[in-house]
């Protein structure tokens, strides 16, 4: 079996790389040289005994490493939207596996998490939501970011991508409790988790405010002068944000699940504990955004019944009043046929009694019409 794993993965690789229309290539990594000291590294320390530790050697990754190595405790590594070139030598000294080490570089990932021998990848959406002052058919609501974890024994690397979702405030409140840093990686792992699905949590609620807003837009009486149907582009928009929300929310149900439910040697199991409270928030959230998503249908569909009984009513009141100019369309169109002997063309009052005979008709049509509520 073990034989079977070892060609699987030396054929993944390379298959994946196959497919791709540019090929991907590592650098190779030079011992002789700190790959690590690129712009892709936002903040690297170690901590020991849930402290950090303040050395100089410890501010680049592979002086972090030896730390770990020489004295333990762990090393936490940021790194910001890094090349593969930033990324390679971090790669090597970690022995990151090529596959996690792809998707970190090019991001754009479905949330996740897997194990690659003794190291967890895990992939977040990372959700912001963006200020608006009124929704129009154009408005970003949410701006989505990623953040990729690689947990290790005595590593965890975090690569993020997009403007939002920073981690150094994270880092700052998790320094301010060395009781919890003292569990080790998985710590930080639940950390960032906690972190990220407190986010969607707090986007949930605006969003919910943007769609009771919506809800009474469509459902108060139009505005003297509106255009009917103009709430239809700001609902579609709305539903489109939804969606991008829940593919953040909804594919990291089961990773949560995972952390918090199936033992890991990775994890510590005190940790494990705080994991299911984050799974719990998550299928809450989760919970909501499917809502909201029904809920915009149901507004749509609402929206398009009002258009399409407003249409109706434009209809009924066109085709009365056509009915009521037919009649002295037809009468004045018979007496304008320019015959010589016709009825009554040399009547003294034909004339007045014609307009008269419409006036009345016309009027009874109208109310008629009126009553029966076409008019």
């Amino acid at each position: 079996m073990s034989m079977i794993r070892d060609l699987t993965a030396a054929v993944r690789p390379s298959l994946r790389h196959s497919l791709r229309k540019t090929p991907t290539t590592y650098t190779s990594y030079d011992p002789t040289r700190d790959h690590s000291a690129s712009s892709a590294v936002v903040d690297c320390a170690v901590y020991r005994d849930g402290r950090r530790i303040d050395d100089r050697e410890c501010l680049t990754p592979r002086g972090a490493m030896r730390q770990v190595r020489e004295s333990g405790g762990f090393a936490w590594i940021g790194l910001h939207e890094p090349t593969e070139a930033e990324f390679a030598g971090i790669a090597a000294e970690f022995g990151l596996h090529p596959l996690a080490v792809e998707d970190a570089v090019h991001a754009h990932q479905r949330p996740k998490l897997e194990r690659y021998d003794d190291t967890l990848f895990t992939v977040f959406k990372t959700i912001h939501y963006v200020e608006h002052t009124e929704l129009t058919a154009t408005s970003e609501v949410v701006e989505t970011g990623e953040v990729m974890v690689f947990t290790g024994p005595d590593f965890v690397i975090t690569v993020r991508h997009g403007g939002q979702g920073s981690l150094r405030n994270l880092r700052h409140r998790l320094q301010g409790e060395p009781e919890l840093l003292a569990k080790g990686p998985s710590s930080v792992l639940h950390a960032i988790a906690d972190h990220v699905v407190d986010g969607y949590i707090a986007v949930a609620d605006a969003v919910e405010l943007d769609i009771d807003q919506l809800e009474i837009d469509v459902f108060s009486p139009a505005a003297k002068g509106s255009t009917r149907g103009a709430d239809t582009g700001r609902i579609y928009q709305l539903k489109r944000e939804v969606l991008e929300f829940k593919r953040a929310v909804t594919p990291l149900l089961r990773p949560m699940q995972l952390l918090s439910e199936r033992p890991m040697r990775l994890v510590d199991p005190d940790i494990q504990k705080y994991f299911r409270d984050v799974a719990d928030h998550l299928a809450r959230v989760q919970e909501q955004v499917v809502g909201f998503d029904e809920l915009l249908n149901s507004i749509l569909q609402a929206n398009l019944a009002q258009a399409t009984v407003a249409q109706n009513e434009d209809m009924r009141k066109i085709t009365s009043w056509a009915a009521i100019v037919a009649v002295p369309t037809a009468v004045c169109g018979v007496y304008g046929m320019n015959f010589a002997y016709m009825p009554e063309l040399e009547w003294k009052y034909g004339y007045p009694m014609v307009l008269v005979g419409i006036a009345a008709i016309c009027f009874t049509i109208h109310r008629t019409l009126k009553r029966n509520g076409w008019l």
